[in-house]
């Protein structure tokens, strides 16, 4: 039976070429052949660096552009500032197959420090005339997320947990400034607040272009336990496209007051009634906090109000003294110098720098002494933030909020405690 249904199917092949060949005869057109491709023009490419202690003309005499050529050049590079090009800055040249002066330069204007995301290109014509133009840096955008448990910082939880290839260490420092400043800092210590063994989760965007670059986008919705209290976050954006911040109640978490006039610096003493002075040698009252930083970084005011006072005050040195509502007045001691303009009388805004860090005054080492005053009367500072609730989302945008929220949730539910960072490892 095998053979007999080859030997019809055979037959049927057969009778189908010949019904072909009837029908049609034997084609005489030559088969289509394709137009030969022309190579007009062959490239190379490569790249250079600006070096230490080099300028321009350094880097592009080395292909072979000098003298009236090199003018040209950095005229028709609108945006590039030769006087301020910092060494590292990478350029590329293509050559034509045989020229050793290239027709064609690109480099990157600005970086992740100035925000200037655009590829300048200068071309050269075929008279030698140089044109440059530029085009924007597209980004796309990518969610993450990080689940972690805190063994000893929330900082050292976040960098162990996230990878370079996903986050690298510049832009996971953006991060974490980002929760401890912007989102967390009227309501959180991520220093004196967080235990060992408090869990955080983090959703959050992150940038990547086609030239390699990765970048931190900003926080989308945020979990962090203080002690076992879970303390939401969850991003909305305001009618100037700010990004604002609120609570699975609708509340802001921005306060009246932030917690700390310096950004991620470590406390180093806390408010008490009695404590061991580290230069009389001796316990008397310590009236505020103590923040340890670096000489020289920026100390903020915690909420706007008037200067009374700026200048050598006493044990404190150099200091500032801000009056605000209902009473209450900070000071910030010990400072290396003030901020430009900052002067009694003047007006300042809550995150503006007033001055900066150092040891002037009864100090033993570079920190920012912090106080509270109302009525006249020294606080803790906590006791102030603790008792403030924070404003409610307009009502009419609630239910966009709720609805925001529970996609975020569902996001932020998803994945096990035991994941550190989602997505390809790339």
């Amino acid at each position: 039976m095998r053979v007999r249904a080859l030997g019809l199917a055979v037959l049927a092949i057969g009778a189908l070429v010949a019904i072909w060949t009837a029908s049609s005869g034997p084609s005489t057109r030559p088969l289509p052949v394709a137009s030969p491709i022309v190579v007009s023009s062959a490239f190379l490419y490569r790249s250079d660096t600006l070096r230490r202690n080099e300028t321009l003309s350094h880097l592009l005499g080395r292909s072979n552009i000098y003298g009236a050529e090199l003018v040209h050049v950095v005229d028709a590079a609108q945006g590039l500032n030769p006087r301020r090009i910092r060494d590292g800055k990478v350029f590329g040249f293509r050559h034509t197959y045989g020229d050793q002066k290239p027709d064609r330069i690109t480099v990157r204007l600005g970086d992740a420090r100035t925000g200037d995301d655009r590829i300048l290109t200068l071309a050269r014509d075929s008279a030698g005339a140089w044109t440059g133009s530029t085009e924007p840096v597209l980004w796309s955008v990518d969610v993450r997320m990080i689940h972690g448990v805190v063994e000893s910082t929330i900082y050292d939880a976040i960098n162990e947990a996230v990878p370079d290839s996903v986050l690298p260490e510049e832009q996971r420092y953006y991060l974490i400034y980002d929760l401890a400043d912007n989102i967390y800092g009227w309501v959180i210590d991520f220093y004196l607040d967080l235990w060992q063994g408090d869990r955080f989760s983090v959703l959050y965007e992150r940038l990547t272009s086609p030239l390699g670059d990765i970048r931190y986008g900003r926080v989308l919705a945020a979990k962090i336990e203080t002690r076992g209290i879970e303390n939401d976050a969850y991003v909305m954006t305001d009618e100037r496209g700010g990004n604002e911040y609120y609570d699975d109640g609708g509340l802001s978490l921005r306060r009246s007051f932030k917690i700390r006039p310096v950004d991620l610096a470590r406390l180093s003493s806390r408010f008490s009634s009695s404590r061991f002075h580290p230069i009389l040698k001796r316990r008397r009252p310590h009236n505020g906090t103590d923040y340890a930083a670096p000489p020289g970084t920026p100390i903020k005011a915690t909420n706007g109000g008037t200067v009374t006072r700026a200048g050598r005050w006493g044990t404190y040195g150099i200091m500032v003294s801000i009056r605000h509502a209902q009473g209450i007045e900070t000071r910030y001691g010990h400072m290396s110098r003030l901020a430009a303009g900052i002067k009694p009388g003047i007006r300042v805004e809550q995150n503006q720098v007033i001055g900066y860090v150092g040891m002037s005054g009864l100090a033993s080492a570079p920190h920012v002494h912090y106080e509270i005053l109302r009525s006249g009367r020294f606080r803790d500072p906590r006791d102030l933030l603790d008792t403030e609730p924070g404003q409610p989302l307009p009502a009419e945008r609630s239910d966009e909020f709720h609805s925001v929220m529970a996609q975020y949730n569902a996001l932020l539910n998803a994945l096990g405690p035991q994941l550190t960072a989602v997505g390809p490892d790339n």
